[in-house]
């Protein structure tokens, strides 16, 4: 059985045009209890790019993951999705949220 814990973060993150998408991921990637890691391009200006950051594994630490994304000189702005438990639960939309 699975142990508790987090289990999934998705994080809205700002970040500079370097290091670029692959460093990040091999980054978190290396994280211990880090299973898999999604790093997907946002929006880009002159200076930064937002990215949404997909981290997955067994008793994820959020400090750790924040504290390798701001070792590169980028920043956590959001928690958008967190699970945790013993199994993942996937968001399911609704018959409303669907439009009734």
């Amino acid at each position: 059985m699975s142990s508790s814990g987090i289990k999934r973060l998705v994080l809205d993150v700002l970040k500079p045009h370097v290091p670029n998408l692959v460093d990040i991921a091999n980054l978190v990637g290396k994280i211990d209890g880090v299973v898999g890691v999604n790093v997907a391009l946002v929006e880009v200006d002159s200076h930064t790019e937002s990215i949404k950051v997909t981290v997955e594994g067994d008793n994820l630490q959020f400090e750790e993951v924040k504290a390798a994304l701001e070792a590169c000189g980028a920043s956590v702005h959001s928690i958008d999705q967190v699970v945790a438990g013993r199994t993942v639960v996937e968001e399911v939309k609704t018959h409303m949220e669907n439009g009734g």
